[in-house]
């Protein structure tokens, strides 16, 4: 059973609702447009938000709630579809078939659903939560539908509600006066009994100025025949639609902010917020420290990690260890009790107990502990054709200005003398160096420039 507590406050309804109960809803997302003003051979419920698929929140915020998700393709449908299932199992699909039903309702024809009722989601709505969708489908109204009061609701229709029940949906240029100062405008997206939606879905008509079939309508429908549509009042923020790259980056930021609050709240600490990026696929543990400039990307890890100054973290798991200023870890990278500098980078490298001061390149390598890589030096991992491993054992020092020519191996206790190009095996306990003799051409410097 759903627990509900309604409550009003400056007229908003505030749903409070108990989590952690399965419902028994079935959801759609309307995924087909083409996102013309997005200017983008990418389709438009495609491009990321804070890492991932701004269609993919969606799907995740649906999956708290339901086990029965429907996505409605059409524009580049194979490639949408291709991406959701290599990230998600037991996803339904439904192809709109947009040119003889175009529009919102036109992507809900032929769309089957098993519970008793189905919330109908936009594709392009990466902010919506689990908290705005159990709000939702509470309740026992025929329509719940989603409501947003605006300061200036110019150019948008208006949603006409008395005594909490929606009476109709105007557009701007049909109000009246009166109802031009109405603030209150659809959010798109509805909660509807299932057997009452299958019964309206064959009824919508296109007989308007677009030639649209309009899933609106089901709520005129609703209203004729005296069913009850609730209004759901919803946040702007949460709501937003994301038609152009400004709004994508206008989504950004607001998901950013989310990002970084929860993580702050669990003790993370960062320099200056505004200026660092973090991935939603991210997960920190312990106290961490991020400084401005910094950016983690993909499913990294940090564990007790101080990140500094401009540094870049990405695909990779950073513990007990501090990167920077500057630093780059490329992905499949572990650190454990390791420093690594300004200037250093890694690539699918573990290191355990190590320091890389500055202005190194350690790729497809293993060190270990006590080991120290000095400034300059670089494995030399790739041959034009393949990639190759280079292993260092413990307490190995690599003076400044080494090649290490991969594939080989240094065993533990051995020192490579500064400007050393390594393309031998080194056996335990040796030094490692190759050099020309140092030679002096007398008064050269008085020949060259003729002084």
């Amino acid at each position: 059973m759903l627990l509900l507590s309604i409550g009003y406050n400056n007229k908003k309804k505030y749903i409070s609702i108990y989590k952690g109960l399965r419902m028994s809803i079935s959801i759609v997302i309307l995924a087909a447009g083409k996102g013309s003003r997005m200017k983008s051979t990418t389709p438009k419920v495609l491009h990321e938000i804070s890492g991932k698929a701004m269609l993919f929140h969606a799907i995740d915020a649906g999956q708290k709630i339901s086990d029965d998700i429907t996505v409605v393709l059409y524009h580049q449908a194979q490639r949408v579809q291709a991406q959701i299932e290599a990230h998600y199992k037991n996803i339904n699909f439904h192809m709109q078939d947009a040119e003889q039903f175009p529009g919102t309702g036109g992507a809900m024809k032929g769309v089957t659903t098993k519970y008793e009722k189905t919330l109908i989601l936009n594709g392009d709505m990466p902010l919506i939560t689990q908290d705005s969708l159990l709000a939702l489908t509470g309740g026992d109204a025929d329509i719940n539908m989603s409501v947003i009061q605006l300061n200036d609701p110019s150019g948008y229709g208006r949603v006409i509600i008395n005594n909490e029940k929606v009476q109709e949906i105007v557009e701007q240029k049909d109000c009246t006066e009166a109802q031009l100062q109405t603030k209150t405008v659809n959010a798109g997206i509805y909660c509807v009994n299932t057997q009452l939606l299958n019964r309206y879905i064959p009824l919508l008509s296109n007989d308007n100025a677009q030639e649209e079939y309009y899933l609106t309508d089901i709520v005129k429908m609703a209203v004729d025949e005296h069913k009850t549509v609730s209004p759901i009042y919803v946040e702007e923020e949460e709501f937003k639609g994301v038609n152009s790259k400004f709004d994508l980056a206008t989504a950004e930021i607001i998901m950013q902010n989310r990002i970084k609050k929860e993580l702050m709240e669990q003790g993370i600490t960062m320099r200056f917020p505004d200026s660092i990026y973090i991935d939603c696929r991210a997960t920190f543990e312990g106290e961490c420290t991020l400084e401005n400039g910094v950016t983690i990307l993909g499913a990294s890890k940090l564990i007790n990690a101080h990140i500094k100054t401009n540094s870049i973290i990405e695909d990779s798991i950073i513990e007990d260890s501090d990167v920077g200023p500057m630093g780059r870890i490329r992905p499949l990278s572990y650190l454990k009790d390791t420093h690594v500098g300004n200037f250093v980078e890694v690539k699918k490298s573990e290191l355990i107990g190590v320091k890389a001061g500055h202005l190194s390149y350690i790729g497809d390598a293993t060190v270990g502990e006590g080991s120290n890589i000095g400034a300059g030096v670089i494995t030399c991992n790739y041959d034009g054709k393949a990639k190759h491993k280079t292993t260092i054992g413990k307490n190995v020092f690599v003076g400044s200005d080494c090649q290490l020519v991969a594939p080989v191996n240094i065993e533990d206790d051995v020192i490579v003398a500064a400007g050393t190009t390594l393309n031998k095996d080194v056996p335990q306990g040796s030094l490692a160096i190759t050099r020309s003799a140092l030679k002096f051409v007398p008064n050269f410097f008085y020949k060259f420039f003729g002084k």
